[in-house]
């Protein structure tokens, strides 16, 4: 059986929610806070190391192929609006043309439509997989041009194509716009949350389903979502111990080829039996995750340290400047100056090196850099630098 492993998550402000002081970690803090402090630390670990891992359904590690959804996407007018639509835009005339034409409706040459209280849109969508006609979708409306709201619009008879260019659904309807924007007359503005886009709950009607071709091809393959080697021959195992065996095998890290009579009945009898079989997925591989941005930094607990050491200290460099005002001596003709007067001090913080032993644990990770009052910035340097050293044998990856 698979064992959980422990996580360490630092935050931009520090490790304060480890050790409850800040960027200053071990250094200052008491010796009896930070005893209790770091044992509760490893019992914490100690129990999440020990708990094993619950086993996973096959339906959450991936998917069939060929059961997948499908964009569509459709242009549109929007009618209805209080005077925040597009105005005289050429691509909103044109469409506002060819909709009334529809109706047997031409308008004259060379007049154009004021078109303020309509708006050029692009509806799109998802079809779910096995999708069938007469099942209703969700539609995002979303502004093409300058309409400064869809509140209160709605969306004219517009056909949804796929990217083989069929038309595969139909929508309309009223738009449900969570955005508000206001204008005054003296140029001032208002806008909450995004007035240019908005949904239209089941705003749309399949027309025609899309094949899936499951049911006709030589084999089912199931793709994991992330590839492991490991988990595909545990999964194609699970499939041969309950199916009979050399119904599965793995085809590569992400492929499992099934076996499978022809039909459509057949295989979903039997698609919906490997889903729910238990697996118990390979040990994620050892990483540190960095997001540059926010400052987090999140370390399984796969990662393990050889022998080093670790020294980290901060050189601050503060000037302060405190001018002085002379003033001329009396009825003569000077003036008065402003005299400056710069004050500069470097300190240097000096830290003692830490020892990291060999095997070392996430809860060893964790108790050395807070001892060194590591900031999450410093920790990233302190990885980077245990990686170039070959001390740490793990992925580095920075958002």
């Amino acid at each position: 059986m698979a064992q959980k492993t422990p996580f360490a998550l630092s935050l931009s402000k520090g490790f304060s929610f480890l050790l409850g002081k800040g960027r200053k970690g071990l250094r200052q803090a008491q010796p009896e806070r930070i005893g209790k402090v770091v044992g509760a630390l490893l019992t914490i670990a100690c129990v999440f190391a020990a708990a094993p891992a619950q086993a996973e359904r096959v339906k959450d590690l991936g998917q069939f192929q060929g059961l997948r959804a499908n964009q569509v996407i459709g242009y549109g007018i929007v009618v209805g609006l209080a005077g925040t639509g597009d105005d005289s835009l050429e691509y909103a005339t044109q469409g506002m043309k060819g909709v009334t034409a529809r109706f047997g409706l031409t308008l004259p040459p060379g007049v154009n439509p004021q078109l303020k209280n309509s708006a050029a849109v692009m509806i799109t969508a998802e079809l779910p997989p096995m999708a069938k006609p007469g099942q209703r979708l969700d539609v995002t409306v979303s502004a093409l041009g300058k309409a400064k709201s869809l509140r209160g619009g709605t969306l004219i008879m517009t056909p949804l194509r796929g990217a083989d260019g069929q038309i595969y659904a139909m929508a309309q309807g009223s738009l449900a716009v969570g955005g508000l924007g206001v204008d005054a007359q003296d140029g001032s503005k208002l806008s909450v949350n995004v007035p240019s886009a908005g949904r239209i709950p089941s705003g749309a009607t399949i027309e025609q389903a899309v094949d899936t071709g499951f049911g006709t091809t030589p084999m089912l393959t199931f793709n994991l979502a992330e590839a492991d080697l490991t988990t595909a021959l545990r999964v194609a195992a699970a499939i041969n111990a309950n199916l009979g065996n050399g119904r599965a095998r793995a085809v590569d890290a992400v492929s499992i080829a099934i076996d499978a009579p022809p039909g459509v009945e057949t295989r979903t009898m039997l698609m919906s039996q490997i889903e729910n079989l238990d697996v118990d997925p390979a040990q994620a591989p050892a990483r540190v995750i960095v997001n540059a941005r926010t400052g987090t930094v999140v370390i399984n607990g796969a990662v393990r340290i050889r022998p080093a050491a670790v020294s980290h200290g901060k050189l601050t460099v503060r000037v302060d400047e405190n001018p002085t005002i002379v003033q001329p001596a009396p009825f003569s003709r000077g003036r008065t100056a402003l005299e400056p007067a710069s004050d500069i001090s470097v300190e240097e913080e000096r830290n003692p090196m830490f020892q990291v032993r060999e095997t070392a644990s996430l809860a060893d990770i964790v108790k050395t850099v807070n001892a060194i009052g590591a900031s999450p910035a410093d920790l990233v340097a302190i990885l980077e630098a245990l990686k170039q050293a070959g001390a740490m044998k793990a992925e580095l990856v920075i958002l």
